[in-house]
């Protein structure tokens, strides 16, 4: 059997940690730059906010009811979620972490799965304070599904287990095909047009009927629905086929050394992912853009070839700022820029070119104590110059919380 574990609400459970006067009361988090509200907390949900709304557009709302609002504190989020999985990982035979907020754990050999499932929420509340629900099913696509409903039944307190797929006919007849993994609202509206508008109508569905209009991957859902298992565990997720870093100004960026800064900031990044995941890049993609709603606005992007795959921040910097400046126009108000690195492939297994070297040993030794070093005394205590010192145009996060558990002088004092 496999459960899916996810946090309530992860981000404003996370900012309550360490605020538990916040536990009943209506939280939002808003998106890079405050722009959008991104996640809620169940009191807020109450209050009808919308997910995915400018926040300029109901701060009257927010005010008039009292809502706290928060900055998106991705150190926080970060570093609760390694915790919990860490957490977690005790519970299980494997696990595999499907996002920062869930993880689908394998507990086969287990018998009394209801208690399992208790036992997990229980030590996760107890040691992390962050509340969970558990689904627990045979497949990855049921165990969502028993997720689902573990959150929106008060009877089951949490945890719900799917075993006897017959007794549970009923409910499956009651739940709209849009909450079944992988279906949404877009998929959902073309079912509609064979007649299958819940959960049940598509466990009935002849897999083959499924895998000739939709394709393989909707067939295998219907297959998991109906107990067989075709999703397997990813312990060790595959390695990204492309890496991108992109975000937001805090503000509006006009001249071309404050943009080249932006994109050499998004190339560290970038290129930190791809060691990470022990790759190296022959290719660099820039894009930089205005607001969409500016009156003047503008867009463009372009990729240079790299000499040599390669993961040394200092070359995919180099290049990337080419770009850069050849997609600059002057006279525009430019909102956000974004680096992507592609046709990856992996470190242990370059490929050489006879009039080009590739990278130095040195400089993956280099690229290795910028990592080490980074790690040990904080993210981006060793950079770059071309990142630049000030950053003008760094992202805007007005609501932001305490990193409490990643800098020293952010944490919590008890005061007896």
């Amino acid at each position: 059997m496999l459960a899916l574990v996810d946090c309530n609400a992860c981000f404003a459970s996370c900012e309550s940690i360490f605020r538990p006067e916040l536990r009943d009361q209506a939280v939002v988090i808003a998106s890079n730059n405050d722009g959008c509200i991104v996640a809620r907390s169940p009191k807020a949900k109450a209050l009808d906010i919308p997910d995915l709304i400018p926040l300029f557009k109901i701060r009257n709302v927010l005010e008039q009811h009292q809502v706290h609002i928060f900055s998106s504190n991705y150190e926080l989020y970060g570093d609760i979620s390694s915790r919990i999985m860490s957490l977690l990982s005790r519970f299980c035979v494997d696990m595999e972490v499907y996002s920062i907020d869930e993880a689908f754990l394998d507990l086969s050999g287990f018998e009394n799965l209801v208690r399992r499932g208790h036992d997990i929420k229980k030590a996760v509340w107890k040691q992390q304070r962050m509340p969970v629900c558990v689904g627990i099913a045979q497949t990855k696509t049921l165990a969502k599904l028993a997720n689902h409903l573990a959150k929106k039944s008060n009877k089951l307190q949490g945890v719900c287990v799917l075993d006897d797929l017959a007794m549970w006919e009923p409910v499956f007849k009651k739940i709209s095909v849009s909450k079944v993994w992988g279906v949404g609202s877009r998929l959902s509206k073309h079912l509609a047009l064979l007649d299958v508008l819940t959960v049940q109508d598509l466990r009935t569905q002849p897999p083959k009927r499924i895998r000739k209009e939709f394709g393989v991957t909707l067939e295998r859902t219907v297959r998991e629905l109906n107990g067989e298992r075709c999703f397997d565990l990813e312990t060790q997720p595959p390695p990204k086929k492309e890496i991108f870093s992109s975000r937001s100004f805090g503000k509006k960026v006009t001249c071309v050394e404050e943009l080249k800064q932006s994109v050499a900031a998004h190339a560290v990044r970038a290129t930190e992912k791809l060691r990470k995941q022990k790759s190296l890049a022959k290719r660099v993609y820039v894009m930089i853009q205005t607001s969409r709603f500016h009156e003047h606005r503008y867009n463009n992007s372009a990729s240079l070839v790299l000499p040599y795959p390669t993961n040394d921040t200092r070359i995919i910097i180099r290049f990337a700022q080419q770009v850069c400046e050849h997609l600059f126009k002057s006279g525009y108000l430019y909102a956000k820029a974004g680096v992507g690195l592609f046709d990856l492939s992996n470190v242990h297994y370059k490929q050489h070119d006879f009039f080009e070297p590739g990278q130095s040993d040195q400089a993956f030794k280099l690229m290795s104590l910028i990592d080490t070093a980074n790690r040990r005394y904080g993210k981006g205590k060793m950079f770059l110059a071309a990142q630049g010192t000030q950053q003008k145009w760094a992202m805007a996060r007005s609501f932001k919380s305490p990193s409490y558990t990643t800098r020293f002088s952010d944490l919590p004092i008890i005061k007896i």
